[in-house]
């Protein structure tokens, strides 16, 4: 019986958050950051240190990372400045606002009915009472007690819990278990359980790569679209009849990207006490001109995505299998530091989008078959590299259990594979400088050189999701224009250094791309209108920062969406097909 031949396999986990705070009052205006560490950022690193015979790379954007800090203060010095926490951590004797109250209806029975609501019978129950006195008139909830309002928030925490914390916490079962009526206490256990999980989430991530089990990468500060940054008209190259914005370019560019990569390795080192190794651009958003910034800095590679690659390779690739051209590093000329790994599109979709439908161990079944496919091309005088790079939290919880025996079945299959070795970009980049000595032959897949690199990310190859259309172009027009004003004054001299930094803090919040992501009809109303309003508010807070009136453009919508995309539109397909 012939032996299967052998692969690389590396899984990259992309963990990202836009900042949620509105740095005027310094509130949280939204959960996510929290609620994604207690429920997978939590479990994925409970799964990793499970099977000590995986190996992943884990992409942390700094802003994330910063969040997080931002909460762990919060519950050290109990001065909590998200809402739905402070209500958490609140007494009973202290009657809930109407505000407050609207609150909790509007952000914890909005929660995805199939996985977070209705395995649940109480807070099923909660949530059906709250529709049978919604459709009665605004006036028909003013029925409901305080204490309704505090249940349906435990019950929304409970649901957000990561599996790996049901199955190893005392409390999350036996607050289930009561159901209803929860005292101020068992409230103040959860708080506090809450605050734990948040705490220990970077730790764990850092020791599991002290242990050489994971490598670390990061992405420029705010996760900006750096490639549009530097050149609007780096749309064109995949897309040549894009739409650009008014203004011809993003003033000061280039500046600004390396602003966000500088603050990006200080983040990482100072986190985790090295440097990184590689970049994962915020969206596997590239250009030449952006891999011309990135290249200097000590960095060994940079990934994308697949249709970026085929854009690139032209006619040479056409007709050609997949595996003739993908499995494989690139390096291109003009940045010969950086190794390139484009992601299999295919089977990052498949765990984002399809294996939510099957049973854990078909699915993981599935994705050992598809690699084991993928070797059998392959020449018999190397091995390849396959690269799956997609988001490490949102695709969870459209999965039964958080995604629990898909991601068991898969490490375990993946650990004990006589073939299928999981290895990290820069593990891998270490085989090859030693001539793949360490491994067994085949040696690792070569090191082959890119002509040319065509700017897109890995939505479709292209940036159609973050510019081209009315809305997306009116929101960089008018990040433009604050632009503009904020170098005026900073020229001018006028403002103090403190202020100073304070507004270009703030201006880097502006050029995340997550804002341009959720621009657009084809977004949920809700969605966008969170967005559409956070956006708003942080650049009416930059010209404050700078001392200018506030434009009044910001004070209308820019878009409103009303679409109803696939997984709620906080995650997209690459293109292909299943």
């Amino acid at each position: 019986m012939t032996s299967p031949r052998p692969l690389d396999l590396v899984l990259v986990w992309h963990m990202h958050q836009p900042d949620y705070r509105d740095h005027a009052s310094g509130e949280f205006m939204l959960p996510w950051v929290y609620l994604h560490a207690i429920k997978d950022y939590t479990d994925m690193a409970w799964h990793l240190e499970r099977h000590p015979g995986m190996r992943a790379v884990i992409n942390w954007v700094p802003v994330l990372l910063d969040q997080l800090e931002d909460y762990a203060d919060q519950f050290a010095s109990q001065t909590l400045r998200d809402p739905l926490l402070r209500l958490l951590a609140r007494d009973h004797a202290t009657a809930l606002t109407e505000d407050e109250r609207t609150l909790v209806l509007e952000r914890c029975l909005r929660a995805d009915n199939s996985r977070m609501i209705e395995p649940y019978p109480p807070f099923k129950h909660m949530h059906d009472l709250f529709r049978t006195l919604e459709a009665q008139g605004g006036p028909a909830l003013r029925y409901l007690s305080d204490h309704y309002f505090y249940d349906v928030l435990v019950w929304y925490h409970l649901a957000w819990t990561g599996e790996t914390v049901r199955r190893e916490s005392e409390l999350v079962p036996r607050l289930m278990a009561i159901g209803q009526h929860f005292e101020q206490h068992h409230r103040h256990e959860l708080f506090r359980l809450i605050g734990d999980l948040v705490r220990g989430v970077v730790g764990r991530y850092a020791r599991l790569a002290e242990a050489g089990r994971i490598e670390l990468s990061t992405t420029p500060h705010t996760h900006p679209l750096a490639p549009l940054l530097l050149d609007f008209h780096s749309a064109r190259e995949a897309e040549p009849n894009a739409l650009l914005p008014e203004t011809s370019i993003y003033p000061g560019g280039r500046e600004r990207v390396m602003v966000h990569l500088r603050a990006a390795l200080e983040s990482h080192t100072r986190r985790f006490g090295a440097t990184p190794r590689g970049v994962w651009p915020a969206e596997g958003s590239v250009s030449s001109s952006l891999l011309g910034v990135l290249s200097g800095n000590g960095l060994a590679w940079v990934a994308s995505s697949e249709q970026v690659l085929a854009n690139s390779l032209g006619a040479a690739h056409r007709g050609m299998p997949r595996s003739h051209y993908l499995y494989r590093p690139y390096r291109l000329g003009s940045a010969p530091d950086l190794a390139l790994f484009f992601r299999d599109d295919r089977l990052s979709d498949r765990i984002g989008f399809e294996y939510r439908k099957w049973h854990g161990s078909d699915a993981a079944a599935n994705f050992v078959g598809e690699l084991e496919s993928i070797a059998a091309e392959a020449g018999a005088d190397e091995r390849p590299l396959v690269s799956v790079i997609l988001d490490g939290e949102n695709a969870w919880e459209h999965y039964p259990y958080n995604a629990y025996y898909f991601l068991s079945e898969l490490y375990k299959a993946l650990e004990s594979h006589p073939s299928i070795r999981p290895t990290t970009f820069d593990a891998f980049l270490l085989a090859c400088s030693n001539n793949g000595a360490a491994a067994a032959a085949p040696a690792p897949a070569a090191m082959h050189k890119l002509e040319r690199l065509v700017a897109g990310s890995w939505v479709y190859g292209n940036f159609s999701t973050w510019i081209g259309s009315t809305d997306k172009n009116r929101a960089w027009d008018v990040l433009c224009a604050a632009k503009q004003s904020f170098d005026l004054v900073r020229a001018s001299g006028r403002l103090g250094a403190e202020r100073v930094a304070a507004a270009e803090r703030q201006l880097a919040d502006c050029e995340g791309s997550d804002w341009f992501w959720w621009f657009g009809d084809y977004n949920p109303s809700a969605s966008v209108a969170s967005f559409d309003r956070l956006y708003r508010a942080k650049l009416a807070n930059l010209y404050r920062l700078i001392e200018l009136p506030v434009p009044a453009v910001l004070s209308e919508p820019i878009s409103r969406g009303h679409g109803d995309p696939e997984g709620g539109g906080s995650m997209r397909r690459a293109g292909g097909a299943p």
